[in-house]
């Protein structure tokens, strides 16, 4: 934990807000991004390395920053479960899911795609969405200022030849999260609505890494996740009315 002294409350400041699948180059942007505005950052990945390295840069972010780290098995339901109630249970509140699980695995043709692949990318990009979903719904109904945010990619809308269990995965998590947005809609039961889920579309993303790894590409198209980041804070900048069910377009739409 940071010994700077606390710094003036930020927007997110009281939030409590966690991020599935934390350990990548997203999930460290969105764990620094969420701790520097102010709010309580709950950090889980399977890869125990990879998510303390993002969860000691966010702790420094801010002075004061509370970010904790769990490794969770977001393949596995009742760990995911109970990693949601010990959230709820130590916080006494849960005001956001951000859903950062990625994976890819595409072949040179249609005729050429491994079903494999596809067994992989269920897992991966679907299981865990279904997992995180049912586990948060009731926990961020009950913030009253909820939101739950699932990143995925323009392929799903227009999936190309060699990435159909890629795009067919994307698209099977995007109507999941839109069926869970349904339901905070119902929930709010005519009155004011309290709890959203949205879909955060990119093509593909980009971090300074990437970029000193080959400084030749242009990455035309990509998102900076430090871009994405400021994006997921910004969801509760808006009514959840306004938020929920929504496609949010961080790239051209194709």
């Amino acid at each position: 934990m940071s010994s700077t002294p606390p710094q003036d409350d930020g927007p997110l400041t009281g939030a409590v807000v966690a991020v599935a699948g934390a350990g990548g180059p997203a999930g460290h942007a969105a764990l620094r991004r969420l701790a520097a505005a102010g709010a309580t950052v709950l950090a889980a990945d399977a890869d125990a390395e990879r998510l303390a390295e993002g969860v000691a840069a966010a702790r420094g972010a801010r002075g004061g920053a509370t970010v904790v780290g769990d490794t969770v098995d977001l393949l596995d339901a009742e760990a995911t479960r109970a990693w949601a109630a010990r959230a709820e249970e130590d916080f006494g509140r849960v005001d956001g899911l951000v859903h950062l699980v990625g994976g890819w695995r595409g072949s040179a043709s249609f005729e050429e795609t491994d079903l494999a692949d596809w067994d992989l990318l269920h897992g991966l990009l679907i299981r865990t969405v279904q997992h995180t979903s049912l586990a948060f719904a009731a926990p961020l109904t009950r913030s009253g200022n909820g939101r739950y945010a699932l990143v995925s990619a323009a392929g799903a809308s227009r999936p190309t030849a060699g990435n159909a269990a890629y795009a067919a995965a994307k698209a099977a998590a995007e109507a999941w999260t839109l069926a869970l947005a349904d339901g905070f809609r119902k929930a709010a039961a005519g009155g004011e609505q309290r709890a959203a889920a949205a879909v955060l579309v990119v093509k593909a993303l980009v971090s300074d890494a990437m970029r000193a790894e080959r400084p030749e590409a242009a990455f035309p198209g990509f998102t900076d996740v430090e871009d994405l980041a400021a994006e997921i804070c910004r969801l509760w900048d808006r009514p959840a009315a306004e938020v929920n069910g929504q496609r949010l377009w961080l790239t051209p739409k194709p």
